[in-house]
């Protein structure tokens, strides 16, 4: 777990211990004081031998790993903790599944500085699921079960009461997955579960003073349950792979040629196994080699590797360190003959992350060097995607490029949702130069609009962290001129109330299926895709549902709903939301013993207390419930998603927001116009 200290007598380590926090801008820790004073690495897997007297680090960065499993290629998967306090934010990172490779950094850092997934010096999840609390995990192998959940991984929730059944399938080094709910209950505090000698599962629950309880599953059914014959499936990149870790934690005469020319993998998990046996061999055997290399991919991970061994965080050095600021010339100068605008999207990110880690660990170039990077970088501000933009603003607010406060204000107004709003709100918080009064008012406004977002339970004062910061960076002039909006108290209202804010002046109109359906039939080409993502921002459905890279989790993730709807059927799901209701989002019905009911959905779990989320667009709305004042506890036959969402739309709003759905959010859909 990341609160576990590191010990220090332990040198043998497959990652080369030279992990810092690699924040550009200063750290912006929990609210709540929850590992505030908790650094790098973050969780941890070691390796040991059987007799527990040789000890190293296999991987690193996690948040609170419970229990893994390997499968049958001899790779191992974990089953990674969320953290509640961040929902809704733009670094909240949902419970995963990791493929835990050697070497590999998973990127936890506490507060708001979690490694998002394009960050290329660490590694991406293999799924991500969604809140929850894991616990045990097993693979399904001896299993009576059908041949999919004999090679399933399971996964167990404790607060959510789930098993999850995750199907995954080799892809390049690495591989990809699909989940499916196992089984679930409410309360269902799974704790752990195993494959018996008589193919059944058994699983446990209880923990933190609640009920305890073993149960058995079994399959009943027309499906084979014979023992699948499967072997083992390596594929040649995941052979690489494995090739390239044998140089972790060692120096090898022969690493630098074997491992050179996989630095420009097409494969993530090769790029990174390469770059990591590189890190392990002596610097002088290869930083020439790195900055005369031309292939751009490859000199990104060598120069990413010298920057780590060269440079050193501010939060990890001692006081008197000397700064190797000849070093940090010698990388940016390199960078900087690169044509940024000819680069690829990935190739793009992995530039301007490197730029950050550069200016992280050696400090600010001279002033010339500084404009050098702002050229480089401005003209190709704002990207056309959510994670260059996050790294383009918060590298050029850090720059202080007199373009940045327009641009980035730009963003704020036009994204979709809270996450990428407070994001770029978070990168521009220590800017101080290119501000206008009248940019200055949109950025107090926007203050007052983010105290109605919803979120974990340090949301509020991560959004007031990146207020104070914002104030401290106005000028006497400003502080003056825009006195009265500063003071401006925000006016605090519900999901509901901003909606109908949104709305005001419309007469509502109870669609029905059938006038939908038809318009759908014909309507669906040359739609609006910018007015498609206004109503489903308008329509309150990032308040619970992931699309994309933002929204909540508590209802279920839309971003794939084209490729299992047509849209008849997606219209009858809005309309008709009880009709059928997704199992793992069903709410439940609470009836006390004293007669009184309430709906939502069990989060947490302690001795006798049941704790409700009651209120899906605002996880911090939680009522505490002693279980021994409870009558009955039922699945709820009404969905928490409000039959009249669509009343307040008109057609043509409608019939873009559902096409920006079924598109998944792609603007080069043949729906949408040009």
């Amino acid at each position: 777990g990341n609160h576990t200290d590191l010990p220090e007598e332990l040198n043998a380590s497959r990652p080369a211990k030279i992990w810092k926090e690699d924040h550009l801008l200063p750290r912006m820790p929990d609210g709540r004081g929850h590992n505030r004073s908790v650094m790098a690495p973050g969780g941890i897997v070691y390796r040991f031998t059987p007799d527990g007297k040789k000890f190293e680090i296999f991987a690193s960065g996690f948040r609170n790993i419970f229990d893994g499993g390997v499968n049958r290629d001899g790779e191992l998967f974990v089953y990674d903790a969320d953290m509640e306090y961040d929902f809704n934010t733009s670094w909240y990172r949902p419970t995963r599944i990791n493929h835990v490779v050697s070497g590999a950094e998973f990127g936890w850092r506490n507060g708001a500085g979690k490694y998002p997934e394009f960050y290329y010096d660490s590694l991406p999840a293999t799924l991500n699921i969604g809140p929850g609390s894991p616990t045990g995990t097993t693979f399904g192998y001896g299993a009576k079960f059908p041949a999919k959940y004999q090679e399933a991984f399971f996964v167990l929730d404790w607060s959510w009461g789930k098993i999850y059944a995750v199907h995954l399938t080799p892809q390049g080094a690495s591989y990809t997955a699909t989940k499916e709910e196992f089984v679930t209950g409410g309360p269902l505090p799974v704790s752990d579960a195993v494959i018996g000698k008589d193919g059944a599962m058994y699983f446990t629950i209880g923990g933190r003073r609640v009920q305890s309880g073993l149960y058995r599953v079994t399959y009943t059914g027309s499906e084979s349950t014979a023992p699948v014959e499967a072997k083992p499936q390596i594929t040649p990149e995941a052979a690489l792979r494995r090739q390239l870790a044998a140089f972790h934690g060692k120096q090898d005469p022969k690493a630098v040629e074997t491992v050179w020319p996989h630095l420009s993998s097409a494969d993530r998990f090769i790029r990174s196994a390469a770059r990591t046996a590189l890190e392990h061999q002596p610097l002088a055997e290869w930083e020439a080699k790195a900055f005369a290399e031309t292939n751009v991919t490859a000199q990104l991970e060598a120069l990413l590797a010298v920057t780590r061994l060269t440079g050193q965080c501010p939060t990890h050095r001692a006081a008197d360190a000397t700064v190797n600021t000849a070093k940090r010339d010698q990388i940016l100068a390199a960078l900087l003959k690169h044509d940024f605008a000819a680069l690829s999207n990935e190739q793009r990110m992995a530039y301007v992350r490197l730029i950050e880690i550069v200016l992280h660990r050696f400090g600010n170039p001279d002033d010339a060097t500084v404009a050098a990077i702002i050229a480089k970088l401005d003209p190709s501000y704002p990207a056309d995607n959510f994670e260059l933009n996050w790294l383009l603003t918060e590298t050029l607010g850090y720059l202080q490029a007199p373009n940045t406060a327009a641009k980035a204000m730009a963003l704020i107004e036009s994204a979709g949702s809270q996450e990428p709003q407070i994001e770029y709100a978070r990168s521009i918080r220590m800017l101080k130069t290119g501000w206008t009064k009248e940019l200055r008012t949109k950025q107090l406004e926007w203050f007052l609009k983010a105290a109605n977002y919803k979120g974990g339970s340090s949301f509020a004062i991560f959004i007031d962290f990146i207020r104070k910061d914002s104030l401290a960076t106005f000028t006497p002039e400003e502080n003056a001129e825009l006195a009265q909006l500063i003071a401006k108290k925000p006016e605090v209202k519900s999901a509901l109330e901003n909606v109908g804010a949104i709305f005001a002046g419309r007469t509502p109109k109870m669609w029905t299926l059938d006038e939908l359906s038809a318009a759908a039939q014909t309507g669906l080409k040359n739609r609006d895709f910018e007015n498609g993502r206004k109503m489903f921002t308008a329509a309150g459905c990032y308040s619970c549902h992931r699309f994309g890279n933002a929204g909540g989790m508590t209802g279920p993730d839309l971003t794939g709903a084209g490729g299992r709807y047509s849209p008849h059927d997606l219209l009858d799901q809005i309309i008709n939301p009880s009709k059928v209701i997704n199992e793992q989002f069903a709410p439940i019905i609470v009836t006390k013993n004293n007669g009184e009911t309430m709906s939502g959905v069990v989060v947490n779990l302690s001795g006798d207390g049941v704790t409700i989320n009651t209120d899906l667009s605002d996880p911090n709305q939680r009522v505490n419930v002693d279980r021994k004042e409870v009558k009955s506890i039922e699945l709820s036959t009404v969905s928490p998603m409000p039959p009249t969402l669509l009343m307040m739309l008109k057609e043509n709003e409608i019939l873009d927001m559902l096409a920006y759905i079924l598109s998944a959010g792609d603007k080069a859909n043949p729906m949408f116009k040009n």
